[in-house]
């Protein structure tokens, strides 16, 4: 069981953001263990493919022996995201990682798990190897993550308006419940069912949330105290990730506002924003802006602001026109 414990400016400092490096580390566990990460089979199967091939093995080997299955992760190697963070600012960013720190988040790893080879030699001469490691993290996303980045990115981004429009509207207490069911609020804490037995005070500094695709049981927190506080949690709907829509076949609405109006309209009985709906109906994010203004005009979508982020759904105009096409 972990602890995290909150002071008034913590609760104020809850920020969530994407994190690319996250995911480019992460995925390595579900290209290592395809039993558990099955959801991600179709993904699993094009990178397994990308890693047998020898210059990239080569190249993504310190990566892969520092991310066995079941050993615990460097914090320096997954940095807390800040929102619209890039991947080469994060690659800069583990890049200048003092050697001190590198040693010390090496050594935290080592009580469940002997270090690798490379992580032994990391260890001996942080300095030095330090860039092989980011080298390797550049090639495994330019490789595996980034073809269907804008598909993880999709999924990703919705999650984040969602747990957004979550936190202002019910509080903390609230959204840490939502977040995950190993999660509780307890007034000044959140109490995590997990394994790591973490006993942290974030004194002030707030707690980098950010979903990921690539775990599905627990929320991943840091291992040490001193390290900036963030938290990897499993994305919603990750079960959508690898599915293409199709139109719904014989579709008597589309013959009348247009299949990709139509498309929009099926998908937003759940509100959406517009990355979601990209990724969903398989269309440019163009595209379904050009759609959804349109659908706004007509009064049959709503949209909302919340953050950053513009949230659409169907109107009761919608909903009544929708179950007229159905037969309803």
């Amino acid at each position: 069981m972990s602890e995290l414990r909150f002071s008034l400016a913590d609760v104020a400092g809850v920020r969530l953001a994407v994190s690319p490096v996250n995911e480019t580390v992460l995925s390595m566990w579900a290209v290592a263990d395809p039993v558990h990460y099955a959801v991600h089979l179709p993904w699993i199967e094009r990178a397994r493919v990308t890693l047998r091939r020898p210059e990239v093995a080569v190249r993504v080997r310190p990566l892969t022996e520092l991310t066995w299955q079941g050993c615990p992760l460097p914090d320096f190697l997954t940095p807390a995201a800040r929102p619209n963070v890039t991947m080469a600012e994060q690659l800069d960013h583990i890049a200048a990682t003092p050697p001190a720190v590198v040693v010390k988040d090496l050594l935290a790893t080592t009580p469940r798990r002997p270090l690798s080879a490379f992580g032994r030699a990391l260890l001996a001469e942080p300095r030095e190897l330090l860039p092989q490691l980011v080298n390797a993290v550049r090639v495994w996303h330019d490789e595996a993550i980034a073809p269907d980045w804008s598909r993880m990115r999709a999924l990703l981004d919705a999650d984040v308006a969602y747990r957004a429009a979550q936190l202002a509207e019910g509080g903390a207490g609230r959204f840490f419940e939502q977040l995950h069911p190993s999660l509780r609020w307890l007034g000044d804490r959140v109490v995590s069912d997990d394994p790591f037995e973490r006993d942290f005070d974030l004194r002030g500094r707030g707690l980098a949330l950010n979903p990921t695709v690539f775990t599905e049981r627990r929320v991943l927190w840091n291992l040490l105290e001193d390290s900036l506080p963030a938290a990897a949690y499993p994305v919603r709907a990750v079960g959508t990730l690898w599915e293409a829509t199709p139109a719904p076949p014989g579709d008597s609405l589309a013959r009348v506002v247009g299949p990709g109006r139509a498309a929009l309209l099926h998908l937003l009985d759940t509100a959406s924003t517009t990355t979601d709906l990209a990724r969903l109906a398989g269309m440019s994010a163009g595209n379904v802006s050009q759609h959804l203004a349109a659908l706004h005009a007509a009064g049959l979508a709503s949209r909302s602001r919340q953050g950053r982020h513009v949230i659409y759904r169907n109107t009761e105009a919608a909903t009544i026109l929708l179950r007229a096409s159905r037969g309803g």
